[in-house]
């Protein structure tokens, strides 16, 4: 079992940059990828951006390539999300997720076991 629980969401101008974090509890977390997910009022939940367990390799959805950076850090159970140059259009709330499949950076929800609560992002223009 993994539970997670986002923090770092909040309120920026466009063009700002914010970092969310993914604190996750259990022994296993170096073993599961890890994804970062957005959902936007009406609309279905997306990719943004997944890690293998190692760090290794990354994936990350065309609209936010150059300007989000994935990380984690093993030792502290932590996955993050930087986001830069923000434009109102990420607006959403920004979930993480556990992939039991640790060498897959997958693109699909349905691939991940475990989901966080979500944090808002909200970007102003």
């Amino acid at each position: 079992q993994v539970q997670l629980v986002e923090s770092g969401g909040g309120l920026v101008q466009a063009g700002g940059s914010l970092r969310l974090s993914c604190a996750a509890s259990g022994r296993a977390f170096s073993r599961y990828a890890m994804g970062w997910f957005r959902q936007a009022p009406g609309k279905e939940r997306k990719f943004v951006a997944a890690i293998t367990w190692s760090g290794d390799n990354t994936n990350y959805a065309d609209s936010v390539k150059g300007r989000f950076t994935i990380s984690r850090d093993n030792a502290k159970n932590t996955v993050y999300l930087q986001m830069n140059s923000l434009k109102p259009e990420d607006t959403a709330v920004y979930y993480c997720a556990a992939n039991f499949r640790g060498s897959h950076a997958d693109y699909d929800p349905g691939d991940y076991d475990y989901w966080g609560q979500g944090t808002q992002v909200t970007v102003s223009s």
